[in-house]
């Protein structure tokens, strides 16, 4: 036994020698189920102190419990060592000449976050014990430590490591399975919403062959209405519901008799109600596809009046969605606009005018009316894109 080594450390090798190489002749055991699956660390051991005698005595201890240890004198070797080899676990001095443990410690870490990190002191010092695990450290042992000890305290802490590698390990599974299943719910839907949109459509089409008068309206009214949506500066997530409620505003006229969508004079009072009663049929055909959002309530508003004499609630003012109001506004021109069995269609020129006479603040919203002007007095060319 090294004639060098501290009295405490003679004293405790020599009452555990014989201990330990009992041990070692039954092979390396450990306290932990084994080394995470593919982590060449994680029996690599690192110790620092600039007591060689004790590096020694530490380091055969150690590697006959199965082990790869290297030392270190000093926190800037120790550092050096750890910018180098990747550790599962450093036990580290508090005291040393240069950079001590405390301070060694949150550069340790910095270099390796999963490293394990154990204290270990001759002196009884509350204050830089509490300062080291703040900092990090997974134990904090005294000297002279039992060997015993000294090998619960790296198992304890190497079980901790591992079983914080495995947490974000699962971790990470778990976010890549819920993008991979977001991404794959998002295609269902995006596909759902095209199959949903394809089957309303069909339904127009349909409507709209009974009435040779209405053929094309409903696409119409959807590019105006997003023409509209797009100058008021709404979001881009609004002028699409507004399109699609453009193209589905009208989908409730299937319910209504052809005699009555084909009328050339003007209807009565119970032929208006049945016509009316296409937005009620309308959301009954489109209140199951939930997935269509705000663009349902943007077609159930379609009728309503600013001054609240609109249909089928009644609703007033503000109280319409902005989608319904605008949808009022490019309903109502491209009404005017088209031909009638029982009218030829006006100019839209004329229309703005009409409108601004009769329809501003009782029909449409002003300012909504305002945008339907800019749009089609401003933009000549795709106005008349909408009469084609």
């Amino acid at each position: 036994m090294p004639q060098h080594m501290p009295d405490y450390m003679q004293d405790y090798m020599q009452q555990h020698m014989t201990t330990l190489d009992a041990n070692a002749r039954n092979g390396p055991t450990t306290a932990r189920g084994g080394p995470p699956a593919g982590d060449p660390a994680a029996q690599r051991l690192l110790l620092v102190d600039d007591e060689a005698a004790v590096l020694g005595a530490l380091s055969r201890f150690l590697r006959l419990r199965g082990y790869e240890v290297h030392v270190a004198a000093s926190g800037e070797a120790a550092l050096d060592l750890l910018g180098r080899i990747r550790f599962a676990a450093m036990v580290c001095d508090v005291r040393m000449p240069g950079l001590s443990g405390v301070e060694t410690l949150p550069r340790a870490l910095a270099l390796d976050p999963d490293l394990a990190v154990l204290m270990l002191t001759g002196v009884n010092d509350a204050p830089t014990a509490t300062e080291a695990l703040a900092r990090g450290a997974a134990d904090y042992l005294m000297k002279p430590v039992e060997l015993p000890d000294l090998l619960g305290a790296v198992e304890r802490a190497l079980h901790k490591r591992d079983l914080s590698i495995e947490r974000r390990r699962v971790e990470a599974l778990i976010r890549e399975e819920v993008a991979l299943r977001t991404a794959e719910l998002e295609r269902e839907k995006a596909t759902l919403r095209s199959l949903t949109v394809s089957i309303a459509e069909t339904l127009i089409n349909a409507m709209e062959a009974k009435d040779v008068y209405l053929r094309g309206h409903s696409q119409r009214v959807a590019e105006l209405g997003a023409s509209m949506a797009q100058e008021l500066g709404l979001g881009e997530d609004q002028v699409e519901a507004v399109r699609l409620a453009g193209r589905l505003h009208d989908v409730g006229k299937i319910g209504i008799r052809e005699s009555i969508l084909n009328k050339p004079g003007p209807l009565t009072p119970e032929e208006f109600a049945h016509v009316k009663d296409h937005v009620r049929i309308g959301m009954d055909i489109l209140a199951p596809l939930r997935d269509l959002g705000v663009a349902l309530d943007y077609v159930h508003d379609h009728h309503e009046h600013w001054d609240g004499s609109g249909y089928p609630r009644g609703l007033k003012g503000e109280a319409i969605s902005v989608g319904g109001r605008i949808l009022a506004a490019a309903d109502a021109f491209d009404a005017l606009t088209s031909k009638r069995a029982y009218r030829e269609p006006m100019a839209p020129e004329e229309v703005i005018g009409y409108l601004s006479g009769d329809g501003v603040g009782t029909l449409l919203d002003p300012a909504v009316f305002e945008v339907l002007s800019a749009v089609v007095l401003g933009r000549k060319s795709l106005a008349l894109t909408f009469l084609e």
